[in-house]
């Protein structure tokens, strides 16, 4: 099941799935489509998985192994390629509030966000070599921009799993938090982000020419929100 909270600009979308895991299953992948289109309009989105043993366990081996044939797997390779790309391209930031392990697939869906908080005490690993696969729902393609190509490369072929603290050293995770603040801590840095000017400022880390950012900029001086701030700093300890 997914469920979504809308509340203040903040989208959550929550993977709860306790029999398994958190595990991605087809039809996980159309209620997570839908999820993303009903959080249109948020100025920020979390993803985030129930319970504190796993985020996201990967796929649910147990309903994709009916799979069997090239054309099936690549049906569902793309599918849940389609919603890895829908999270990255969503309009405010994207985090991913690791609530837990994410192996595998679940590493592939960490990865499509803009940002990953982690709890102290989780692994984050792309593991599907164990398997005899690989990534393919954009993950390595992911990967390697966030960490580099060789390491990229010596993650996902060894199938290496990172412990937080390991995984925010080399940039994988953003911010590594106490189990005990972690629940406060991700929604505290969400709402934080969910603000006016959050969409614009992704847009322009993510490459917007000088012209588009500062048309941005304009756009968001002359606006209501940018006044009544100025006015509050103004006036403050008048």
């Amino acid at each position: 099941m997914i469920e979504l909270e809308l509340a203040d600009g903040l989208a959550v979308v929550t993977i709860n799935r306790p029999q398994a895991r958190n595990a991605i299953a087809l039809d996980t992948m159309d209620e997570l489509d839908k999820a993303i289109d009903g959080a249109a309009g948020a100025r920020a989105l979390v993803i985030t998985g129930a319970g504190d043993r796993a985020f996201v366990s990967g796929g649910d081996l147990k309903e994709l192994a009916a799979l069997r044939t090239v054309e099936q797997a690549t049906a569902m390779a793309n599918r849940m390629r389609e919603v890895c790309d829908k999270l990255e391209r969503f309009p405010g930031p994207v985090i991913a509030a690791l609530n837990g392990h994410a192996l595998g697939g679940g590493a592939e869906v960490a990865v499509a966000a803009d940002i990953r908080i982690a709890a102290d005490d989780i692994e984050i690993g792309f593991n599907q070599v164990a398997l005899a696969i690989m990534p393919a729902w954009g993950g390595a393609e992911r990967l390697s921009r966030l960490v580099g190509r060789g390491r990229a490369l010596l993650l996902a072929g060894s199938a290496e799993i990172l412990s937080a603290a390991d995984a925010e050293r080399l940039g994988l995770v953003d911010r590594v938090l106490p189990r005990a603040e972690f629940g406060d801590g991700w929604r505290r840095l969400a709402r934080a982000l969910a603000n006016p000017s959050a969409g614009a400022i992704k847009r322009a880390v993510d490459g917007a020419s000088p012209s588009e950012a500062v048309a941005a900029f304009a756009e968001l001086w002359v606006a209501d929100a940018h006044w009544a701030a100025a006015d509050r700093v103004m006036n403050r300890g008048r």
